[in-house]
This record gives C-alpha cells, structure tokens and sequence, in this order.
C-alpha cells in the first residue's frame, strides 16, 4: 500500500476538492451555453422572419397592383377596343395617355422600383408608363403562369434576379392566355431586396442574404461572398426544414446559421453570425474563472507546501530525532531553523539531549572508576600471591647463596611496585609502560628460566602517551594462560608499529592459544557488560581505550605467528596530522 506523506494528502484533498467545484462549473456553464444558443437561434428566427415579413408585405403589395387595375374604368374601356387597321386613333391614344398616368401613379405608390405591363390581346399591343407596343402572343402565353416568375438577367454589377406576376382577366382564362381580354404584368428585380438587406445588416451584426437552390443567392452589397458560398456548401443539398438553425464550422471558426423560408417566393433567407463574437463574455468569465481555480490551487499548493515545511518537516525531524535516541545516540542534534515554535523544540530538544549525553558520560565514567576500582582491588589480592612467590624466590636464592639473583629481584620487584603505585597520572610515556613490561618479564623469568622475550619498539614512538597500566595486563595473561600452562619454553614478544598516524602494539606468545570461534566469541564479550566468566583485566583496558581514543580505538586478538595468541592494541594519535586525515583506516590488523 502507498503510504502518502502529509503534503501529498494535503495537495490531493485540496485536488478532490477542486474537482466537484469543477465539475458544476461545466455543467452550469454547458447549461448557460446551450441556453444562450437556443434564446440566440430563436431571437435570429424571430428577427428573420419579421424582415421576412416586410419583404413579403411589399411582394405582396406589388402583386395586388393588378386586382386593383383591373377594375379602373380606363382599363375597361382599353380591353374592349378593337382595331381593323394598324393605328391607334385619337381616342384610343387619349384612352392611353391616361392608363400610363395611372401607371405611373401606382409604380410610385410603393417605395420599390417596379413596373406595370398591361397587355391588351383584342389591340395586340402592351401599355407601360413610358411605352405602348406590340407584343408577340405566343411569347407572352409561354411566360404566364402561376406565382411569381423568377429569371436571371446578367448585368453590368453581376447577376440580378427578375421577379414577374401576371394576372389575366377574365381569371377563368389562365389557363387559356389566349382567351383572355386584358393580362397585367408586375415585375421589379432583386435590387430592391437588396436595398432592405442593406438597411437590415446596417441594424444589427449579421450578413443576411436570400437563397434558393435552382435559382442562386441575392447577396447584400457587403456581403462576404467567399464565406457565404462556404457556409452553403455546409448546409448541403438536404431539404431545410421552413424555420432552423444550425451551427456550422468554417476554416476553424464556428458560426450560428438562421434560415427562414418566404411562402410567396419560395426564397430562404439566410443569417450567420461567428458564435466566437458571441460567446466572447462567456469565454472571457470562463478564462478569469479557470485563472482564478489555478491560482487558488497554486495558493493551496504553496499553503500546504508550508504548512508541510513549517510543521510536518519539524514533527518528523523530531520523531527521528527521539527514534536516534531511543536508539542510543546521543549525538543527534535537531537543526534550528527561523523563529517559530519549533525552533524553540529544536532548542530545548537540544538542551535535553546534551544533558542526557552529559549525565550518560558521567554515569559511563563512574562506571569505569568502579571498574578500576574493582581492578585495583583484584590488583591487591593477586599482588599479594604474587608478592609472596617474589620473596619465595629471594628467600631461596639467599639461602642457595645467589646474592646477584636477590639483588636483582629486589630491583625489579621495588621498580615494579613504584610504578604500580603511581596511579594518580591519566597518561603515561609509551616508553615507561614498556619499561614496567620490562620489570615484570624479568621478574617471570628469574622465576621461569624457560621464559624469553623480546621488546621491539622503535625509538620515534617513545613519547607517544597511552593510559598506565594498558600493556602490562595483556603481557600478563600470555604468561598465566599461555606460559604457565605449557610445559615447553615459552615466548613472549612485544612489537609496536607506527603507520601515518595509526599506533598499533601487539603482544604475541607461543602458548596454546585459541580457536577462532573463541577469538570471536572473546572479541564478542568486549562490547557487553562484564561477567564473572570474564577477565577484569582485559575488559578494563578495552573499555579505557574506547574511553581515551574514541570508538575507532580498542583492543583485537588473532593467532600469533609463533603458535599461541596475539593480543593487538590500536589507537589513534590525536597530535599527528596524517592521524587526522587517516582517522577511520586504525584497526587492529598488521
């Protein structure tokens, strides 16, 4: 399972919170969107159809020109002329003037440029207000039919669309052109609906333009052609429904399309606008509310990252730093950093732990003073065994006459018991330790004859300091558990070796010596509490190493080269400089 630490958990609340929010941000906004789009289509619609509505009033209000033409008096009387000869004559001619008058009066009843044909088939001939001519009858009967008659006329500003009403009278003869008395024909062209589609998108920010699939598009003058012939290409050849929008996407941009079919004309008229324009305040609140939802995760972010910084990096340094104790060091120290209240743990942490490493140290060197102490008081019940055997030995060789053996003896016992004696000094010279080594050799092997030894110390290690009584004990135990107990001659030989620092002395004999499992198990006891099992002697001079050098200092065994034990004491000398830099490399190897 993942375990998650306290920024991470505050970073991913603060996430899971952000989410809901959100999600009902979407959704309101997807609700508003949609909402807006469909009050927008339906506003366009509404918009469309009233100017479809005007259009269609004045289409309707040309095509009622003739319905109200046909029943003039003038009108009447022109129907019925007939004429044998090719001329019109006088009255007729009046009956003309007039009929064009009326004309012309009617045409500028509107505010559309159009004009009025009135066809009579009895005269052969057709009035308009500045012209009365001849006309083909076949030509008119194949023009007349129902509706308004669409035709497209090449111009000199592009393609304009005619749009032509006949009304026949007597209405029975529609379908028979040939039979009726008088055919009135309106007609105006698409300049007109394009003046209306002027003033439309003058109002507001659309380019409306009128459509028809087998006819083709009545632009505004504005108009951008290239788009609109993009945007019919998208609507496709499919039916449109009377009244629709639809959204369309041209060269990336996204527009809103109004259609609103004409009944009369059977014209769409179309409306588009780029919903970009439109949505620019919803798009505008959406970025401020997205940088706003950032910055407060940002905010959130950063508020946890300090939160973590300023308390959960202090409580965790603090568990670790009671864990290190726990542990048993004392050394761990807590890193005090700015003014807050953890600082002032940090601080107290500090003060708390040094006390506890003070009051250790002083508790760990009573426990060494009892440990000498006790060393001593074993020191003074073996010296008198061994004090004893010395005068034995004096008292034989007085009696056997060898004065020489008893002044000798004498020399080296009171040369060994001043030294012992002398217990008030911390540190001693190398060479006056070896020099009491030397006094107990000779004192062993006046009462062993069969026991040699050799000391070789070099000259430059002679001052180096060591604590008092740190050789003499190993010296001690190869001569009472590796001498005595062997029958043969016996070997003691103490070596030193000074390597950048590194102060070793070994102590070897050729007693019986030890296996390797009780080398390590001997090595193992070093570092316990010591036991009755144990020699005193040697845990001491263990201890007081580690105590006067530091953990790198001690005491290690190994098999001797001359087939019993070696006893190995390592150090580093603190006033040599290559020491310091070699501090970590002083073993008891070598």
């Amino acid at each position: 399972m993942i375990k998650l630490n306290f920024y991470t958990k505050i970073v991913t609340l603060a996430v899971i919170m952000m989410i809901p929010i959100m999600l009902l941000y979407f959704y309101s906004n997807k609700i508003t969107t949609d909402v807006l789009s469909e009050e927008l289509g339906a506003s366009n619609i509404n918009q469309l159809v009233f100017f479809q509505n005007q259009v269609n009033t004045n289409i309707e209000l040309v095509s009622s020109w003739p319905n109200l033409l046909i029943h003039d008096p003038d009108i009447l009387s022109f129907q019925d002329i007939f004429l044998e000869d090719e001329y019109l004559n006088l009255d007729a001619i009046n009956l003309v003037k007039r009929i064009q008058t009326k004309l012309s009066l009617q045409e500028s009843s509107s505010n559309w440029d159009s004009s009025i044909s009135i066809y009579s088939p009895s005269l052969g001939r057709v009035v308009s207000e500045r012209d009365a001519q001849r006309y083909e009858a076949s030509d008119l009967n194949k023009q007349i039919r129902p509706g308004w008659q669409v035709e497209k006329v090449a111009g000199d500003e592009g393609e304009r669309f005619v749009f032509s009403w006949y009304t026949v009278s007597p209405f029975s003869a529609e379908q028979h052109p040939e039979t009726a008395n008088t055919i009135i024909k309106v007609e105006f062209d698409s300049s007109n609906i394009q003046d209306m589609l002027d003033r439309f998108k003058s109002d507001g920010r659309g380019d409306p333009f009128y459509f028809r699939k087998d006819m083709g598009v009545i632009y505004n003058r504005t108009a951008n052609y290239e788009l609109i012939d993009q945007l019919l290409r998208g609507l496709g050849d499919g039916e449109f429904k009377m009244n629709e929008n639809r959204t369309l996407e041209v060269n990336g941009k996204q527009y809103m399309v109004s259609l609103v079919l004409s009944e009369d004309t059977g014209w769409y008229l179309i409306d588009y606008m780029p919903l970009s324009e439109i949505m620019a305040p919803i798009d505008q609140s959406n970025r401020l509310f997205y940088v706003s939802a950032g910055g407060l995760l940002l905010f959130s972010f950063l508020a946890a990252y300090m939160l973590y910084s300023q308390v959960q990096v202090p409580i965790r340094q603090l568990v670790a730093g009671f864990k290190r104790l726990a542990a048993g060091d004392y050394a761990v120290r807590m890193q005090r950093k700015g003014s807050h209240e953890f600082s002032f743990v940090a601080d107290r942490f500090n003060q708390m732990v040094e006390q506890i490493q003070q009051l250790f140290e002083k508790v760990y060197m009573e426990k060494i003073h009892v440990r000498e102490a006790r060393l001593k008081q074993l020191q003074s019940q073996i010296n008198p065994h061994f004090f004893y055997n010395c005068f034995s030995f004096m008292t034989s060789m007085a009696k056997l006459k060898k004065h020489e053996a008893v002044i000798a003896m004498s020399h080296h016992l009171s040369r060994y018991y001043r030294y012992t004696t002398r217990q008030e000094r911390e540190l001693v010279p190398l060479e006056e330790e070896i020099e009491f080594v030397t006094h107990y050799l000779e004192i062993q092997n006046m009462r062993m004859p069969r026991l040699s030894y050799s000391i070789d110390l070099p000259q430059r290690m002679d001052r180096l300091s060591v604590p008092p009584l740190m050789l003499q004990p190993l010296v001690e135990n190869a001569v009472i558990h590796g001498i005595e107990q062997n029958a043969e001659n016996g070997l003691i030989h103490v070596t030193a070796e000074f390597d950048q620092g590194c102060v070793r002395v070994h102590v070897d004999d050729n007693g019986k010596g030890m296996s390797g499992m009780d080398i390590f198990a001997l090595e193992q006891k070093l570092h316990r509490q010591m036991d009755e099992n144990m020699g005193c002697g040697v845990w001491n001079v263990y201890q007081r190493m580690r105590l006067r050098f530091g953990e790198k200092a001690g005491l290690a065994f190994s098999r001797s080269v001359y087939g019993g034990l070696r006893a190995t004491l390592y150090w580093t000398d603190p006033e040599s400089i290559s020491a310091r830099s070699n501090l970590y490399k002083c073993t008891g190897g070598g």
